[in-house]
């Protein structure tokens, strides 16, 4: 496995049209699994069928997991340098596929191609600092810690590791799992989200166009069966999730539970802070953006806003900014709410808008009911902004995952990190001044794993780790980053004992 030899030409083009099932990824090859039970996609914008999705069989499941353990071995003794090579390749390779990979997921998740680039782009940076992977694993040295003594420890991988993907960004979530972990010697067991598996496919073929070796990856389709397979299995030693609390709950729980580690990204509701000081235009331009892009199906959208003192006077202007936008389907260049990606999640969203009108607050833009010419079965839901909502409101304790900005307004900005701290949910917040101290006591005072100051999403770079925090966290070290390279490897710490030098004993 140390030879390496990159066969890359300058071009190569993905064949993105859907296959009628979608095959799995064993051992490097694409097979049709032998199930009788399937989960069918269909495009959110048209409800017209993409493709069925296998649950995969315990034999198949058990033969990818076997691959796995036994590419695992070389791969964990092979240089890090020569690890190093492929990921190079393959960043190469995904850069210049972004757009395919795009187009793809559009069809199967419905967000506007723009979206669906940056879904890719996003991972593709997660690959590219997994090509620096190897300072991360370097481990620490202490001579002489008594007489003739020394310890020193290094960062050994897990063996074969697991990720539970989503359906809202198909590639870039499983692009923060595969490639540190492939980085860190270990081989992989990928379970996309059975309604859009595509991205995932593509991601596959990608890597057998950098030859890596066969194995190291392996893509195994279904619903909670095969979530529970991964929990089970007693050669999976670690197992990645971003999703529902209700899903992370559980895997964190049936994990752990045979003594795996486990590390859980779910749900959010994430609160921005405004202050009369801020930037009127540009702080309205990112509220809109964070809380209506990708029609608010992410965990770092900005779905409820406190506006504080004078900015209370804001409202006319959201909602002017917010009929602006267009809603179509996201093949349509000019769209900016796409539809939501199944007619559960329409559903479910229009529930949320309805208990809000319910229990008492006003909705000041409704987006329910909103008609796009040429797409009549569309999953649509339209930019919706709710003002008077307060804590305990339905509307306000749960994740909505939609297009639909909440509104409380506050007295002081100690109110509003208050409002902000009583939220059980932590992945972010954000606060929006121009006044540098209250800018210093809100970070200091708010109670959240990510914090952005005039910006909406602060989602880092991957040279840190996506670091959520409270209910929206189960686990122990975080995705990428310093801490992710921690997650993929356990430590081994040696003490030696050697005598003096005599040289006496030594025979010339």
């Amino acid at each position: 496995m140390e030879a390496y030899n990159s066969s890359l030409g300058n071009e190569y083009k993905l064949d993105i049209t859907p296959k009628a099932v979608t095959q799995l990824f064993i051992n490097g090859q694409f097979v049709d699994s032998k199930s009788t039970q399937f989960h069918n996609v269909l495009n959110p914008a048209t409800q017209e069928f993409v493709t069925k999705v296998p649950e995969i069989t315990d034999e198949e499941f058990n033969l990818a997991v076997s691959k796995a353990v036994d590419a695992q071995k070389q791969w964990a003794a092979t240089p890090a340098s020569l690890r190093q090579r492929y990921l190079f390749d393959y960043q190469r390779v995904l850069r210049d596929s972004q757009q395919d990979i795009a187009e793809a997921i559009t069809v199967e998740h419905g967000k506007t191609v723009a979206d669906s680039v940056g879904d890719v782009f996003r991972g593709l940076e997660v690959v590219e600092q997994a090509c620096n992977a190897v300072t991360g694993m370097m481990g620490e040295t202490s001579r002489d810690v008594a007489r003739g003594i020394d310890t020193y420890s290094f960062k050994e991988p897990l063996g074969v590791v697991a990720g539970v993907c989503p359906f809202n960004f198909p590639a870039m979530i499983p692009l923060w799992m595969y490639p540190l972990a492939l980085a860190t010697g270990n081989a992989v067991i990928l379970k996309p989200s059975e309604r859009t598996p595509t991205a995932a496919m593509l991601l596959m073929e990608l890597l057998n166009r950098v030859d890596i070796p066969a194995g190291l990856v392996n893509v195994v389709h279904g619903g909670k069966d095969c979530v529970d397979k991964i929990c089970d299995h007693p050669d999976i030693r670690a197992v990645s999730f971003v999703g529902s609390n209700r899903a992370g709950e559980y895997i964190h729980q049936r994990a752990t539970s045979h003594n795996k580690r486990a590390q859980c990204n779910m749900g959010a509701k994430n609160h921005g802070t405004v202050l009369a000081d801020a930037d009127k235009k540009s702080s309205i331009n990112a509220l809109i953006g964070a809380t209506f892009g990708s029609s608010g199906q992410r965990c770092m959208a900005l779905p409820v806003v406190l506006l504080v003192g004078e900015a209370s006077q804001w409202i006319d202007d959201l909602v002017a900014a917010a009929k602006a936008l267009k809603v179509g389907a996201g093949c349509d260049k000019n769209t900016d709410v796409a539809p939501l990606c199944s007619v559960d999640a329409k559903q479910r969203v229009e529930m949320y808008i309805q208990s809000a009108v319910d229990e008492g607050a006003n909705v000041v833009l409704d987006g329910r009911g909103v008609q796009v010419d040429g797409y009549p079965k569309g999953n649509f839901v339209g930019p919706t902004i709710i003002t008077g909502v307060e804590p305990g409101m339905k509307c306000y304790d749960e994740e909505i995952f939609g297009p639909v900005m909440l509104i409380k307004t506050c007295k002081t900005l100690d109110e509003a990190i208050a409002v902000t701290n009583r939220n059980p949910y932590g992945n972010g917040c954000a606060v929006f001044t121009s006044n540098g101290a209250a800018a210093r006591k809100y970070e200091r005072e708010v109670n959240a794993g990510q914090i952005g100051i005039n910006l909406p999403i602060p989602v880092p770079l991957p040279f840190f780790s996506f670091t959520g925090a409270k209910m929206s966290y189960r686990g122990g070290a975080h995705f990428y980053g310093k801490q992710g390279v921690n997650f993929y490897t356990y430590t081994k710490t040696i003490t030696a004992n050697w005598k003096e030098f005599d040289e006496k004993k030594i025979k010339m």
